[in-house]
């Protein structure tokens, strides 16, 4: 079952308590922020981490800086989408961003790797999965913009196919369309890749 193409009577009931947390908020009432970033905060940590491939300590940095850029941008919030909606938007310009960004080389001491634990699974019980997740995880990065930001939005996110089309300004059918064209080059390039 796809997902609805309008809100649900449930989704309006909370558009009206986001509504009325963003005025509270903006009114200087703190506890209205905590309320927002709760409401959100699983959705986009998901997001990034499946962005980041599992990688809970990228990921958690990027959230912190999502509701860092969000904050200083919520004057800007027009409210045309959900807000849960435009931080996935300003999570997935982070993630890009910060994939984009050279990296800095910090030695490691060998006496303190020695002391420090590896609670992860060993690498040969992870291997066969991450292959698999890393190769849809370059597909899905090798697609056109227009592509990737409606597939990663709709699956990674779990942003509504109305909620993404309110935000890039198009109809419903259109990122319908776009998911449905970037299922294909991803079932493709996978292929290809076998």
């Amino acid at each position: 079952m796809g997902p609805p193409t309008s809100a649900a009577p449930h989704d309006l009931g909370d558009l009206a308590r986001e509504r009325a947390l963003l005025a509270a908020y903006a009114a200087g009432d703190r506890a209205a922020a905590e309320s927002l970033v709760e409401g959100s905060y699983r959705q986009v940590f998901g997001f990034l981490a499946k962005l980041t491939a599992g990688d809970a300590d990228q990921a958690a940095d990027l959230t912190q800086e999502v509701y860092r850029k969000a904050w200083s941008a919520l004057p800007s919030f027009d409210g045309r989408s959900r807000f849960s909606t435009w931080v996935c938007r300003i999570a997935y310009t982070t993630f890009l961003n910060d994939i984009r960004r050279p990296r800095r080389l910090v030695a490691f001491d060998d006496q303190r790797e020695a002391r420090v634990p590896d609670p992860r699974p060993a690498a040969d019980e992870v291997l066969g999965q991450s292959a698999s997740t890393d190769r849809l995880r370059r597909a899905v990065m090798a697609l056109p913009e227009t592509l990737r930001s409606a597939v990663t939005a709709y699956f990674w996110s779990e942003t509504p196919v109305h909620e993404i089309a309110r935000q890039e300004g198009v109809t419903g059918v259109a990122i319908r369309k776009r998911i449905k064209k970037a299922l294909s080059a991803l079932a493709q390039a996978l292929e290809e890749e076998v």
